[in-house]
């Protein structure tokens, strides 16, 4: 073969390369790249427990601070942090923070649910994510993760595990992302 064929036949598979990978980015989106701090909350799609069935996603929390936790009723984890997110709800709760837990326990634990909020005197936001889906737009690693997201609707901090919210430095974080103008 050829100099010259052989320097057609790298670019045409250079070219088939790029072409792929066009496609490959353009058809799967953001769901390639891993999501960081700074970039837009995903959408995401949970039902209200409170007795309504509404459907809710991040626009319905647009121009508020979220503190977006993904969990489930059978998580020891989750457990243990639910009642600093309780204590950091009745702390911050008055002054805009909105906190939104999403569980993404099965299909058919609404009541389940609804039992483990009671148990622990729960008065966040709760909903229910019974397919996952959650998990996957987020991209998380298990349960439970949080998410903080800022007014403008960016993921502002990650934490995988059980965190304790009603930490002077959580408060501090929490506050000053609430000082921040609405958009």
């Amino acid at each position: 073969m050829s100099e010259s064929k052989q320097w057609a036949l790298v670019v045409g598979i250079l070219g088939t390369l790029a072409v792929t990978l066009f496609l490959v980015v353009t058809q799967t989106g953001a769901g390639l790249l891993p999501l960081r701090i700074g970039d837009p909350a995903p959408e995401f799609a949970a039902v209200s427990l409170d007795g309504s069935a509404v459907t809710k996603g991040v626009d319905d929390y647009r121009g508020e601070v979220v503190l977006l936790n993904i969990w489930a009723t059978w998580c020891g984890p989750c457990r243990v942090e639910m009642p600093s997110m309780q204590r950091l709800e009745e702390e911050l709760g008055p002054k805009g923070l909105k906190i939104v837990a999403v569980s993404i326990d099965v299909g058919g634990s609404e009541e389940r649910i609804r039992a483990f909020a009671r148990e622990l005197g729960l008065t966040f936001e709760l909903l229910h994510d019974a397919p996952g889906v959650i998990q996957r737009e987020y991209q998380t690693t298990g349960v439970p993760e949080t998410f903080v997201i800022g007014r403008d609707g960016r993921v502002r901090r990650r934490i995988i595990g059980a965190e304790d919210w009603a930490t002077p430095a959580n408060i501090a974080f929490l506050e000053r992302l609430l000082a921040e103008p609405a958009r």
